[in-house]
């Protein structure tokens, strides 16, 4: 079952000058990502508050959304069996499921990263390979905060207008990827073995999802524009909002 709706009750929204962005986490998350998340956020001029399922907080309240990077996500979500020796967090999925129900009903902004990329893809319907190494047999075996992994975007995407550029290197934490679309979705970005590495949907003000961690990139300015243009979203700033849609 999903997290009660009680738990993003509708309350006044968070706009007062600067938006309120919600960054999910697991409950035993990472805190450096978190204050990555937290700073890259400021930066862009936004607040953030952190969210988990023993520490919610009213979606609603929200002006936008990041579902941040973590454990994998329960494979019988998107029909598949469950691996014994994957750590998930079945409180965490139930949370953002329905992050993401509140998020679509308001047409938040919302960003994806690693994981919450993924999650994007299963709230629409889609799935994942559990595994891109059993897929993608020359798919490097890289886990590192560094830019090491080549990518290519499509150049007629919301992706490709943010970071303005077709080619570029990112990090890899990650040993799952996107496999089938959800509805409403799609594929912007791959490395150069094929994995998806960024996903967004055309019909809304913004929905993207990225494999890597650009939170973790704090000197690349490039990567540091998803972070702006979702705090200009959120915002509702409608031009910034064309310019990645359109």
């Amino acid at each position: 079952m999903r997290i009660p709706m009680a738990a993003f009750l509708p309350t006044a929204s968070g706009r007062s000058g600067r938006p309120l962005i919600g960054v999910t986490a697991s409950v035993h998350g990472s805190r450096i990502a978190w204050w990555a998340n937290h700073l890259a956020l400021r930066r862009a001029g936004a607040r953030a508050v952190r969210i988990t399922a023993r520490s919610p907080f009213p979606i609603d309240r929200l002006d936008g959304l990041v579902v941040g990077g973590g454990d994998d996500i329960d494979a019988t979500l998107y029909g598949e069996t469950a691996r014994p020796h994957i750590r998930i967090d079945p409180e965490r999925d139930r949370l953002e499921l329905n992050a993401l129900d509140c998020a679509a009903r308001r047409d938040l902004p919302v960003l994806g990263i690693c994981r919450g990329s993924q999650m994007i893809n299963v709230h629409r319907g889609g799935s994942l390979h559990t595994d891109i190494h059993e897929i993608y047999l020359e798919a490097p075996r890289l886990r590192t905060v560094l830019p090491r992994k080549r990518i290519r975007i499509e150049p007629d995407s919301g992706l490709y207008r943010i970071l303005g550029i077709a080619e570029c290197r990112v990090n890899a934490l990650h040993h799952q990827a996107v496999d089938r679309l959800g509805e409403g979705l799609r594929v912007v970005a791959r490395e150069t073995a094929g994995v998806v590495q960024g996903i967004e949907a055309a019909a809304h003000p913004f929905l993207i999802g990225v494999q890597w961690h650009p939170e973790y990139l704090v000197t690349d300015d490039r990567q540091q524009a998803l972070f702006r243009t979702l705090v200009a979203a959120a915002a509702g700033e409608s031009t910034v909002i064309a310019a990645a849609t359109a």
